[in-house]
């Protein structure tokens, strides 16, 4: 049992990435701080922050809103890695890294909705 959103696996994966993705954007010209920068640190941050705010939610409808808002965070960051690599603005070594951690977060968010759609609530 869990006692905290910080116990789900996909919430931990999910903030790893937006650590790699701030990491990474900080590298990025400058003149991308409020454009491309700023739309792939929100986009990345509303997975983790979608996850955490699910997790309190006691009824199933609500609880699945929210991860599949964390859904479409995640598709939209998948975008950001291919303009991100396509522009440069990443080595191929950072285009992998990112997509296996992408990737990975999102194998565990499918497993959780699926966990959530499955749980019996009463």
């Amino acid at each position: 049992m869990t006692q905290s959103f910080k116990d789900l696996f996909a919430w931990q994966k999910a903030h790893q990435f937006v650590l790699l993705v701030y990491q990474l954007t900080n590298k990025y010209p400058t003149y991308e701080r409020f454009g491309l920068c700023s739309q792939f640190q929100r986009a990345a941050v509303s997975i983790p922050a979608n996850i955490a705010e699910g997790y309190k939610k006691t009824g199933k409808a609500d609880k699945l809103r929210l991860m599949n808002i964390a859904q479409g965070s995640l598709e939209e960051c998948r975008y950001y890695i291919l303009l991100s690599k396509d522009l440069d603005y990443i080595t191929e070594d950072n285009y992998l890294e990112l997509t296996r951690s992408i990737e990975d977060v999102s194998r565990l968010l499918n497993a959780y909705c699926k966990a959530v759609t499955t749980y019996k609530y009463d």
